[in-house]
């Protein structure tokens, strides 16, 4: 993995642009929230948590399990710690706990943000924006997955 462009550009966000990123998420609408605070908290690709379902939520263990999608090969999984606030919030936005409900709506198995990747991508893209990241190569979802 390289830090830097050919140019000499940083290919990441910094401690303080990954703390802005979160700060202006924060206050950003319910679902960009969320999807925001996965991709910061995990440091997951947007296609892994496109691909996110109320299962793939472990509260007991404080973790979301992701399919790796990097190993170009199904069934390979990984749990990733979340901070308990960020759960709380996404179990607040989602009603992932509410078992009753989501079985009635058959919702267990629906990904929690119905978006396309080039949409998920825009929002991300705005929240940075919202935050004063600077412009360059370092402002997009890959910046903050390798900061």
């Amino acid at each position: 993995m390289e830090l830097f462009d050919p140019q000499g550009r940083r290919l990441y966000l910094t401690a303080k642009e990954r703390g802005a990123f979160v700060e202006t998420a924060s206050n950003a609408q319910r679902e960009v929230r969320t999807f925001s605070l996965v991709l910061a908290y995990t440091g997951c690709r947007i296609s892994e948590a496109l691909a996110l379902t109320p299962r793939s939520f472990d509260f007991s263990g404080r973790a979301i399990v992701f399919e790796t999608l990097k190993k170009r090969r199904a069934g390979v999984y990984r749990a990733v710690p979340m901070p308990q606030d960020a759960l709380d919030t996404i179990d607040m936005v989602h009603g992932l706990q509410e078992e009753g409900k989501r079985k009635r709506r058959g919702r267990a198995e629906s990904p929690l943000w119905p978006w396309s990747h080039t949409t998920a991508f825009r929002r991300v893209k705005e929240v940075m924006h919202a935050a004063g990241i600077a412009d360059g190569p370092h402002k997009c979802p890959k910046g903050l997955r390798h900061g």
